[in-house]
């Protein structure tokens, strides 16, 4: 199987088509970043009680900011599409909502060095990770025949790794319910780690194969597959995952795939919009428009940037861990903390449950302080700058579709764990030992 690079379908380069896409960009750019401010607002009007506010008076102040920090986006009008234009819009996004409630914040450190670090760490990723895409020489590759026995394999092993979680834990509740019970699930550590990759990495590579090949039925297998782990992670993320996978790879047949990457979270950010001013305007009730603001505007875009602002407070006046959080390093390093930063930081907030964190708060802010962040930032830039030449010569189409829950939890969880347990360098090497064209030279 040959996973062609059909850029002319998506990726409009030179001719008549540049200008006019690349002013639809930036107008959804725009959009976009207005919609996360008004957003922001909006969750302050719900949900004081975890530290997000908004005062009047700091309204100029931090349109100020936002518009500088929106020269940044800028990157996303000009870059073409690749794995770190996807992984990287949304962490624009995130250090754009850190940067709004930067300035309403009411705890106390820097906010002025700590601002400045964001703003700078997200130019330091962006740069390599939407720049850095020449093709990476490849010294083997599978054959069609021997990769599609592969993708078999990978099937098996999802309904293997299915049913090593389902011994230890398996528990059909709501939604609304999984907090209850989520923090009492139990499993071997290999266990955990066989879960999250195939979830993340394993299945989501397997769909977008399969839809490729136009073998749907083997792609609709997949997404139950996937569904089903939603019982023994209890996870938002695996009960959604198929639908967005689904709508992800519809949705990419028929828009430029920069514009699909930018409304996948524009359009959900914006329905909750819609909704929530129903619910002000007694237009509809509680429970009808809450839940689906909470889950989307909350919790899955306003929640990443706010564990910035906690982990910003918190380590402003304790110790840095200097990676000592990331386990193989764990004997190396002296570590002031026994428990997960996770815990670390629940335990000093006292809401929000455990708070996991992205790049920037873990291996930035946490690791080495706002001061040398850009640095860790860069790095990790690097790092997905990497996957974007591994990648390179397979259909964008595809790099989107496979990669495709991979940016929210690069938004919530460590970079080195996105990398490790949840199966990042798995989904790279797969992307390196694909077959290609003949004309790719692989």
């Amino acid at each position: 199987m040959a996973l062609s690079s059909d850029i002319g379908d998506h990726e409009v380069a030179g001719g008549r088509q540049l200008g006019p896409v690349r002013w639809v960009l930036l107008l959804l750019v725009g959009i976009h970043i207005a919609a996360c401010c008004v957003s922001l607002y909006c969750v302050a009007l719900i949900y004081p009680e975890y530290h997000i506010f908004y005062r009047p008076e700091g309204l100029y102040p931090v349109l100020s900011i936002v518009a500088a920090f929106a020269l940044v986006g800028l990157v996303f009008v000009f870059a073409d599409f690749s794995f770190g234009y996807l992984v990287g819009f949304y962490l624009y996004t995130m250090v754009l909502g850190y940067l709004w409630l930067n300035v309403f914040s009411e705890f106390v450190y820097d906010h002025q060095l700590t601002g400045l670090s964001a703003a700078t760490s997200a130019a330091a990723f962006l740069l390599p990770a939407l720049f850095i895409r020449a093709p990476l020489r490849r010294v083997w590759t599978l054959s069609p025949k021997a990769f599609d026995r592969l993708l078999n394999l990978l099937l098996l092993f999802a309904v293997a790794a299915l049913a090593a979680g389902a011994r230890y834990n398996f528990r059909l509740v709501s939604i609304g319910d999984i907090y209850e019970y989520r923090d009492n699930l139990t499993a071997p550590t290999i266990v955990n780690y066989l879960v999250g990759m195939t979830s993340t990495a394993l299945l989501p590579f397997a769909f977008a194969c399969f839809v490729e090949q136009k073998k749907y039925w083997r792609a609709g297998a997949v997404l139950f597959l996937l569904l089903c782990f939603y019982p023994i992670t209890l996870s938002k993320l695996a009960l959604f995952a198929p639908a967005f996978l689904l709508a992800l790879a519809l949705f990419a047949r028929m828009v430029e795939l920069r514009m699909t990457v930018i409304l996948s979270l524009l359009a959900p950010m914006a329905v909750g919009l819609v909704v929530f001013f129903l619910f002000r305007h007694h237009v509809l009730p509680y429970g009808a428009t809450i839940p689906y603001f909470g889950l989307v505007n909350f919790r899955m875009i306003a929640i990443p940037s706010l564990a910035m602002d906690y982990y910003n407070e918190f380590f402003f006046r304790h110790d840095l861990t200097y990676f000592c959080q990331i386990s193989f390093l764990k004997p190396l390093i002296a570590c002031p903390y026994r428990e997960p930063l996770s815990i670390v930081i629940y335990n000093a907030f006292g809401i929000g449950g455990n708070f996991n964190a992205s790049l920037f708060a873990t291996e930035g802010v946490a690791s080495v302080g706002p001061t040398f962040a850009p640095v860790t930032a860069f790095a990790c830039g690097l790092v997905i700058a990497l996957a974007n030449r591994i990648s390179a010569g397979l259909a964008p189409r595809f790099i989107l579709v496979s990669g495709a829950l991979f940016p929210q939890t690069l938004m919530n969880i460590p970079f080195t764990t996105v990398l490790l347990s949840y199966g990042a360098v798995l989904l790279f090497l797969l992307w390196y030992v694909m077959p290609r064209p003949s004309s790719d030279g692989g």
